[in-house]
């Protein structure tokens, strides 16, 4: 069968890709990017000769594009990674969010309705609920858990997740949504914390730590999610959320000094800055759902998947050399420098 990836040349999407080429060589796979600041499409030249994988420069938001796409392709499977997704980049300027996170979700939903698609699926975030008290372990989001976005990233995702449901209800849509915690991994881009972490380790530049370093967060390596969105597109309930979590709790203070001492260098790179605007406390996910319905647990811990991208990252440095320099160091500047 044909399975449209949109947002494929970024770090999940890009996952994704390689996963299900390996799993299923019998599929087709189309990679529609826009290739915007985090999407490079070096990280898809692996399979950039592989008969079985496509490659299209393109916007969700582009309606014309997008439909000529799904009438050419008849994709049976569409699973939308394509997103704006760093918190502090919505902050400064969260209309480019609004724009590709729920209007690009539309033209895809509206394409998926023209054209028949068999399984529509949303990849959202557990961002989407807000936070939890650090001093309430025995919390953990549920599916049921209510929508309580704390930036503009997020808002746009829950208003994304609300528009594929109501297509769902009002459109007989056949779409799933699966919100997962914060995932770490190969070919992540380098703004996003743990690999931040590393690069600047690596360079020997100060760490940066928002506020105290206290913020918690639930870890999954990124190879585990591909797998739920899998499982998920094979048997998930249409119409139903799915929570992908791991219960793997970090404060981003202990990340920071375990990548310090996998990488031997001396805590004294931490630099606290002054912490981000609405900054959320804890994320916890309970995966109970899609443990119990599909089998899903994640299989990586979080040692043990940290030390693989540290290594993915000090075998890759020109991949990451390339994107730290022009636009990202003005960017870096803008978000560290004077805090």
């Amino acid at each position: 069968m044909t399975i449209l990836v949109t947002g494929g040349a970024g770090f999940i999407g890009s996952n994704f890709i390689f996963y299900w080429l390996d799993k299923h060589p019998e599929d087709k796979v189309i990679c529609l990017d826009k290739l915007t600041y985090a999407g490079n499409l070096s990280t898809l030249r692996p399979v950039m000769d592989s008969p079985s994988f496509k490659f299209v420069k393109g916007d969700i938001c582009d309606k014309k594009l997008v439909f000529e796409l799904f009438k050419n392709e008849r994709p049976e499977y569409v699973v939308n990674f394509a997103a704006e997704s760093h918190v502090d980049r919505s902050i400064t300027g969260p209309e480019v969010f609004l724009q590709t996170n729920y209007m690009g979700t539309a033209t895809l939903l509206e394409a998926c309705r023209e054209f028949g698609v068999g399984r529509y699926h949303q990849v959202s975030t557990d961002e989407v609920y807000g936070d939890l008290p650090l001093d309430r372990p025995d919390l953990f989001f549920t599916e049921d858990s209510p929508l309580h976005t704390s930036s503009p990233y997020s808002a746009s995702k829950a208003a994304a997740d609300l528009l594929v449901q109501s297509y769902v209800r009002t459109f007989g849509a056949p779409a799933t949504i699966s919100r997962c915690s914060n995932n770490y991994g190969p070919y992540q881009f380098p703004e996003k914390f743990i690999p931040l972490m590393v690069i600047n380790a690596l360079n020997d530049e100060p760490l940066p730590v928002y506020g105290d370093g206290l913020n918690v967060r639930d870890w999954l390596f990124v190879e585990d999610h591909c797998r739920a969105i899998e499982l998920i597109l094979r048997g998930g309930r249409v119409g139903e959320i799915y929570n992908i979590g791991g219960h793997n709790e970090w404060r981003n203070i202990d990340v920071v000094r375990l990548v310090l001492q996998e990488l031997n260098r001396p805590e004294s790179l931490v630099q606290y800055v002054s912490d981000r605007k609405g900054h959320d406390r804890r994320y916890a996910i309970d995966p109970e759902k899609i443990r119990d319905e599909l089998g899903w647990l994640p299989q990586t811990g979080f040692e043990g998947g940290l030390k693989r991208t540290l290594r993915w990252y000090l075998d890759n440095r020109p991949w990451w050399r390339d994107i730290v320099s022009g636009e990202y160091r003005e960017y870096y500047q803008k978000m560290y420098g004077g805090r």
